[in-house]
């Protein structure tokens, strides 16, 4: 149907109003959603800081629309490969369906999963340590990932972008190349065996709909080891210290000390690492965020873990596996 005189159509009209106030750039991309022929409302989601989300309602059912910017490729972002990988999280069952890839246009489009986002003390709930291993479980036992993920070869990349570029840079950061080099060394004794990973499953990406968890946003994911994923879950949360363990025994499904070092110090390389993803989105993000605050607190964490009497242990430990 069209209105006469105006060369719109009335679905081209009812878009057009549904996106009117959202950034210029963001609305032309979202018009390349196909859920937006049947949208009734779209509404901008609040948490993302590497991308913006938003929500689309249709009678068919919601849909989230992911959309990221090329300058994201400098901290080792492959859009190509989150599709790809989003797609295998999904056969796995881990993950939302994906129903749509624009490649070159930064768009995503992923089922809308009904239920509740975790925060952190959803996280440092005892009660749900076993469903988030469980959740990791089926994760990890799904198809490859098109990409592989190594925090040692990131953090890497990331000081030579900052180095190169003259970005911020932390006090006392490049005083710890040297416990970097003995971590990597006291792990590449016994590696484990590399899954598919999230890499980033922060408390926002876990979602609970009241029977199972859903692990969504797969933009860091590859295949890695599982004692990074299990750290990494523990450092994001700013879990206790004796919440570390009982993650641990409920994915490996028996107590093991040296797991428990593994994934400990694959925290403490990630808060190291993600420390330089904060000052190189500072420098190029276009969201609103204060980014060298967020790295900063992981920073802190980072020296005073590197600091630590317990640092030797936990080389000691994992070197016994």
């Amino acid at each position: 149907m069209w209105i006469s005189g105006t060369g719109l159509s009335v679905r081209s009209r009812i878009v057009a109003s549904l996106l009117d106030g959202l950034p210029a750039h963001d609305a032309e991309r979202l018009r390349l959603a196909a859920c937006m022929a049947d949208a009734t409302e779209v509404r901008p989601l609040d948490g993302g800081i590497t991308n913006r989300n938003y929500r689309v309602c249709t009678p068919a059912g919601d849909f989230v629309v992911r959309l990221s910017d090329a300058e994201s490729s400098l901290l080792s972002i492959d859009r190509d490969n989150e599709y790809l990988n989003s797609m295998a999280a999904a056969h796995s069952g881990a993950g939302a369906p994906v129903t749509q890839f624009v490649p070159g246009a930064g768009v995503l489009v992923v089922a809308w999963v009904d239920g509740r986002t975790f925060g952190p003390d959803d996280v440092a709930d005892p009660a749900n340590l076993a469903r988030i291993a469980e959740a990791c479980r089926v994760l990890h036992a799904g198809p490859d990932f098109a990409s592989d993920f190594d925090m040692f070869e990131i953090q890497s990349r990331y000081l030579a972008i900052v180095r190169e570029r003259g970005y911020r840079l932390p006090a006392r950061y490049e005083e710890f190349e040297d416990h970097v080099t003995r971590m990597r060394r006291a792990m590449a004794l016994s590696p484990e065996r590399t899954v598919p990973c999230n890499n980033d499953l922060l408390p926002a990406n876990i979602i609970d709909d009241g029977t199972r968890l859903w692990l969504i946003d797969y933009e860091y994911s590859g295949n890695n080891e599982a004692s990074f994923e299990l750290g990494n879950i523990w450092s994001e949360s700013t879990l206790p210290e004796d919440l570390l363990e009982p993650l641990v025994t409920a994915y490996w499904q028996e107590p093991d000390p040296a797991k428990v070092a593994r994934a400990r110090l694959w925290a403490l390389m990630s808060k190291y690492g993600w420390t330089l993803w904060a000052s190189i989105q500072q420098e190029i993000s276009p969201i609103e965020f204060d980014y060298w605050s967020w790295g900063m607190e992981k920073y802190e964490r980072a020296v005073s873990e590197f600091d630590s009497a317990d640092f030797a242990r936990w080389l000691d430990e994992v070197g016994r596996a």
